[in-house]
């Protein structure tokens, strides 16, 4: 029972270093395991002019992809997201950690003040960091996508587009992230400490305080997210004000225009199936390794 109790009581000075690295193989295990889905995602929310391009829900779109492509189509572009999340989540939870230390969080303070304001400082950082990453991934995910390696895609985007197609997606990104963050982590706080008042390791309290943490941040963030892939994307579309858009603005007038209200809601279902158990899974990793790794220290 002590060393239950202990992966949870340890000065964040000794435990810095177990954050970080509990949140790079935490990050790699989410991505990983629900990318095909999230591949899924990528082509609902583009806007395709080819019918075969166009998907009418997750099953239909998995039955296409898999007949027509090969389920190896469902993978491309993954090797992207295990470059980048490893570091990136290694920031974010280290980020996390501390500013929640500092905040008071840990000692009795303002709780859902401390979670809030930890939960966006990681994602401001760590989300510098990750962008590249996601905007290689998201060309490579699309229908008819040229690009089957990482470096070729990045070294193409890079001479074609310049450095700032890396970022141009950064500002919505963060306006997606903060909040998802802040909404995610508070939850999830509140849910672990509601099952598990007496801060014992728990995989189950993790398990589903981090589903209903992420379910409740993807649904609310899901336009932000279109808005995102629109602009993640624009340099493999033909169509001008696609290509044209230049931010978050631009972004929300293309879906108005072209789907109105529910062109907002394009990719919820597989967007939620994607976050609620990969949340689940991030969070249920990271307490794991946080314990595996104190254990042995």
């Amino acid at each position: 029972m002590s060393e239950e109790l202990d992966y949870e009581s340890l000065p964040s000075n000794a435990g810095l270093a177990v954050n970080m690295l509990a949140g790079a193989l935490a990050g790699i295990s989410e991505h990983a395991v629900m990318f095909p889905v999230d591949s899924i995602k990528t082509r609902m929310q583009v806007f395709a002019t080819s019918p075969v391009a166009v998907y009418s829900g997750v099953g239909n779109a998995f039955t296409r992809i898999s007949s027509t492509e090969g389920m190896r189509a469902l993978w491309r572009g993954v090797t992207s997201v295990v470059l980048g999340a490893g570091p990136a989540h290694a920031v974010h939870f280290g980020t996390l950690e501390a500013v929640k230390e500092l905040a008071g969080g840990n000692q009795g303070g303002s709780t859902w003040v401390a979670t809030s304001l930890a939960g966006a400082s990681a994602t401001i950082a760590s989300d510098a960091l990750m962008n590249p990453f996601d905007v290689i991934k998201q060309r490579m995910q699309v229908h008819k996508s040229e690009f089957r390696s990482v470096f070729t895609c990045a070294r193409t985007i890079l001479r074609h587009e310049g450095l700032s197609a890396f970022y141009v997606s950064y500002p919505t990104t963060l306006a997606i992230s903060i909040p998802f963050n802040a909404i995610q982590f508070t939850v999830y706080e509140h849910c672990k400490n509601f099952m598990n008042p007496r801060k014992e390791y728990s995989p189950t309290s993790h398990i589903v305080s981090g589903a209903v943490a992420g379910a409740m941040a993807a649904a609310v963030t899901t336009p932000l997210d279109v808005a995102k892939t629109i602009l993640q994307t624009r340099g493999a579309s033909s169509e001008a004000d696609i290509r044209n858009a230049r931010g978050m603005m631009d972004a929300f007038k293309v879906i108005w225009r072209r789907d109105g209200f529910r062109g907002f809601g394009r990719g919820l279902t597989p967007r939620v199936l994607t976050i609620m158990p990969s949340t689940a899974l991030c969070w249920l990793s990271y307490e794991f390794f946080k314990v595996v790794i104190r254990t042995h220290q």
